[in-house]
């Protein structure tokens, strides 16, 4: 195993952000079909921010959204992780898991099978519960949260997105260890 990676699973390495992931990571938040259901796409500065948030909060809290890497090649697809979400809510703050991947690597089990390690990592660091949460209308990330044993609580308006209403309603679920 790479000693970068923080964990495995069957086919993926989960580790901190590195300053050469930037162009791939920036390159996927710069698609349009990769960002459809976030506000925009993002910019390089912001994609880079982002990681910086990252690894900044996996040495506040212990965990992040990951940079994942398929273990056959170690090629970047993406990140898989938790966050920390404080937004005006009936469930914040909380832990959030969520991903991103590379649309090369769309409709291949990646998603579910991090997500599934994720939430085991959590449980290792003694979370006691994850939230999750995306438009009602992305079928493809509530499906994810399914197939990773989440509960589908409610659907809700994010404040974050009031002007961007075709991404309104989300649908929240959950999990408790």
């Amino acid at each position: 195993m790479n000693p970068s990676y923080l964990f495995t699973s069957s086919r993926l390495g989960f580790r901190l952000w590195w300053d050469s992931d930037l162009p791939k990571f920036s390159a996927m938040n710069a698609d349009e079909e990769t960002m459809f259901y976030f506000e925009k796409p993002l910019s390089e500065e912001e994609s880079k921010a982002m990681m910086e948030r990252m690894n900044k909060l996996y040495t506040d809290r212990g965990f992040c959204y990951f940079a994942v890497e398929s273990l056959e090649n170690g090629e970047f697809i993406g990140m898989i992780g938790l966050g920390w979400k404080t937004f005006e809510a009936d469930f914040t703050p909380c832990v959030d898991i969520g991903w991103r991947l590379d649309k090369r690597f769309w409709n291949q089990g990646y998603a579910s099978e991090g997500a599934i390690r994720v939430l085991a990592y959590a449980q290792e660091k003694g979370i006691k519960e994850v939230y999750s949460y995306a438009s009602s209308s992305n079928k493809a990330s509530t499906k994810v949260m399914e197939k990773a044993g989440l509960t589908h609580l409610k659907d809700f308006d994010l404040v974050e997105l009031k002007n961007t209403p075709r991404l309104n309603p989300c649908s929240l679920y959950h999990i408790s260890f």
